[in-house]
């Protein structure tokens, strides 16, 4: 009998096992969710200063938020559109910012990586991935792609470090919005790269599921879309698996950007 109960329990923990490494491939790409906010036992009458500023929940990548147009005109420069942006204190991420992280590269590149928002060296330096996840970036531009980092465009869908690399909160992204859309007019890429769940679930309008709609192509204001992996996951979870997955999307959009510059086949 005990050994009958030893082989049952150790089925259980496999399939638990199971379970939580379904649940966390799942999850976002990098960073802790938002604190869990308890409802309170009497909703007060009146609501307070505090709960009417309350962060938005990451999750709420909603329609309100990405129906917002632009501050700019059909075709800005990006000097246009980051001399709009200014000093920005338009969110709470500016409270502890070193300095914006706009972006980096050719403003007339054909293709165009927008990641989920600064670390702790972006925030030092300025510019977009340049730690651990940026080295593995660059590796995957120059050396699988054969591209200068130079030749393609990087930019964040937001401009400020949040607080331990935590996810960009919805009011958040909304407050840089115009800015990223205006940075997209301004460099007009054949093809966007969308770099993790947090990005994609933003340019899709839509909360998704990383692992189910990377490797497929989508549409952002009539530019060709392919959502892939975030160079942090890939490091976290480096198998042979993941950068085949991740190459193979890279490859795709290089080859539909081609394809795109040398315009229709007659």
């Amino acid at each position: 009998m005990d050994r009958e109960l030893r082989q049952e329990a150790r089925s259980l923990v496999r399939a638990a096992r199971h379970l939580l490494a379904e649940l966390a491939e799942e999850a976002d790409d990098f960073g802790p969710p938002p604190p869990r906010q308890e409802l309170p036992a009497t909703p007060p009458a009146k609501p307070s200063v505090e709960a009417t500023s309350a962060p938005v929940p990451a999750s709420a990548f909603q329609s309100d938020l990405l129906g917002e147009q632009p501050a700019f005109g059909t075709h800005p420069t990006l000097q246009e559109v980051r001399e709009g942006l200014g000093e920005c204190t338009r969110c709470r991420l500016c409270e502890g910012r070193t300095q914006i992280v706009f972006g980096d590269g050719d403003p007339a590149a054909d293709l165009m990586f927008i990641g989920e928002g600064p670390g702790e060296q972006e925030d030092l330096q300025g510019i977009p991935f340049v730690g651990r996840a940026g080295e593995l970036l660059t590796k995957m531009i120059e050396r699988g792609l054969e591209l200068p980092r130079s030749a393609v465009y990087i930019c964040n869908i937001v401009k400020c470090r949040p607080p331990g690399n935590r996810t960009p909160l919805a009011d958040e992204v909304g407050a840089c919005r115009p800015f990223l859309d205006g940075q997209i007019d301004a460099v007009r890429p054949k093809v966007i790269v969308a770099l993790g769940k947090p990005a994609a679930s933003l340019l899709l309008g839509r909360d998704i599921a990383i692992t189910r709609v990377r490797g497929t192509w989508h549409d952002y204001r009539g530019i060709p879309l392919m959502p892939t992996f975030h160079p942090a996951f890939i490091l976290r979870q480096y198998t042979e698996q993941n950068r085949r997955l991740v190459w193979e999307d890279l490859k795709n959009a290089l080859a539909r950007s081609a394809e795109l510059r040398a315009g229709p086949a007659f």
